[in-house]
């Protein structure tokens, strides 16, 4: 097998589409490992291979669900060497992205109707609405140097606010939610551990709070689901799936909106196209993010028999990480790929990138942020016609993580 990739050096942080275009060219299923984790994945990185790992059964996402195979759960490993204490770590492990089968379909069930179609363009208004707002404040943002931080003023609060009234967040604990989801990124050990007690002590209030004040919010029909059923909603879950929307209904979408600012203003043609014809954003959406998407791997996924991938054998029970960049610009499937081009048709307009996974465990909130990427990048551009990058593009300062690709700041004048 090919050499070890390290998914921690620093040359693939800076840049992982070079990287992992030349890992999958060279060995598209290959091992590999965190920095100094003792254990070793494998990465699958073209397009058809990706695509099987997500949808195919044979894959699972909790390692218990492999028979008789001692599979150790790679995460569980990752979360003891950020010395996060199990009273708290089962917060992360016990989610909804971590469950099989009909687990997985009985916790997806509970909130799967907030998220339907008709539910998400219900919420266009108070999208607009709310972009509205922040775009009109952005002046008021600005240093004495007339720069713009847009992570800071535009593509965090967008998000954030909206999950935040969807699931039932009071609005003065918005900026803490923000400010722990931040910190569960850390890498550093023993890091986490305080914003995910934050989170957990103030979401075990908030459902105290509404327990006695119920409200037309998703957490009061979990709060119901709970009550009315201990089956189908555990302590531990409920918790976990306020912390699960939470986080990943504003962190992805925030830097999709920002990464797909960038791109549009480091490229001029495409922004060009874009504010000539508003009515591309749904395919510019997708295209940014195929071309530049927030989320470059996937959790593991585990194999329940040998499997066999681009003519390489995987194991039973080995962890395999699904490379979404190595797919999304794998020129098999994508005509001269490292083009952002957003008229690419998206197949007869379906989606056919895998930015938002695939198969069972797809984004339930896909919908939702490719609406809020929309409304943000549409009236962003309409509102400042000369927006520019106040630094060279080299200066962007990202957050070097591991299977991400997110911007710390976006210095802008409007």
């Amino acid at each position: 097998m090919s050499q070890t990739v390290n998914l921690m050096d620093p040359e693939l942080l800076r840049d992982p589409f070079t990287a992992f275009s030349r890992i999958r060219e060279s060995a598209p299923v290959a091992p590999a490992v965190f920095g100094d984790a003792p254990s070793r994945i494998l990465v699958v990185t073209r397009y058809d291979d990706v695509r099987t790992v997500l949808a195919d059964r044979r894959f699972v996402n909790n390692p218990a669900n492999v028979p008789g195979a001692n599979a150790g759960n790679v995460r569980e490993q990752l979360i003891a060497m950020r010395r996060i204490p199990p009273e708290y770590a089962k917060y992360i492990l016990g989610s909804v992205l971590d469950s099989d089968g009909e687990d997985h379909i009985r916790l997806r069930r509970l909130v799967s109707r907030a998220f339907t179609a008709r539910r998400v363009l219900d919420l266009r208004p108070r999208v607009e609405e709310i972009t509205a707002a922040l775009i009109e404040t952005l002046p008021d943002m600005a240093g004495e140097d007339g720069v713009v931080d847009l992570v800071e003023h535009f593509a965090y609060p967008l998000p954030i606010t909206v999950i935040c009234e969807l699931v039932g967040i009071p609005e003065e604990d918005r900026g803490h939610w923000r400010e722990w989801s931040r910190g569960l990124n850390s890498v550093e050990p023993g890091a986490i551990t305080e914003p995910l007690k934050q989170i957990v002590a103030n979401s075990q209030a908030l459902i105290a709070h509404r327990r006695e004040h119920p409200a037309d919010d998703l957490l009061t029909a979990l709060i119901r689901a709970h009550d009315e059923d201990g089956d189908r909603l555990t302590d531990v879950e409920l918790v976990t799936m306020i912390i699960t929307l939470m986080v990943a209904g504003h962190e992805t979408t925030a830097h999709l909106i920002s990464n797909g600012v960038e791109a549009l203003l480091t490229h001029p043609d495409q922004l060009e196209r874009f504010r000539a014809a508003p009515a591309l954003a749904p395919r510019a959406v997708h295209e940014l993010m195929r071309w530049c998407g927030p989320v470059q791997g996937t959790q593991f996924r585990y194999p329940t028999e040998d499997v066999t991938l681009s003519g390489v054998l995987i194991p039973k029970g080995t962890p395999v990480m699904a490379i979404l960049v190595g797919a999304n610009r794998d020129p098999r499937h994508y005509p001269d790929p490292d083009r952002l081009d957003i008229t690419r048709d998206p197949g007869a307009h379906r989606e056919t990138h895998v930015g938002f996974g695939h198969g069972l465990h797809y984004c339930l909130g896909a919908a939702l942020a490719r609406q809020e990427a929309e409304v943000a990048l549409t009236r962003l551009f309409a509102a400042y016609p000369g927006l520019s990058l106040a630094v060279p593009r080299e200066s962007l300062r990202r957050d070097f993580l591991p299977a991400s690709w997110r911007l710390t700041a976006l210095p802008v004048h409007l």
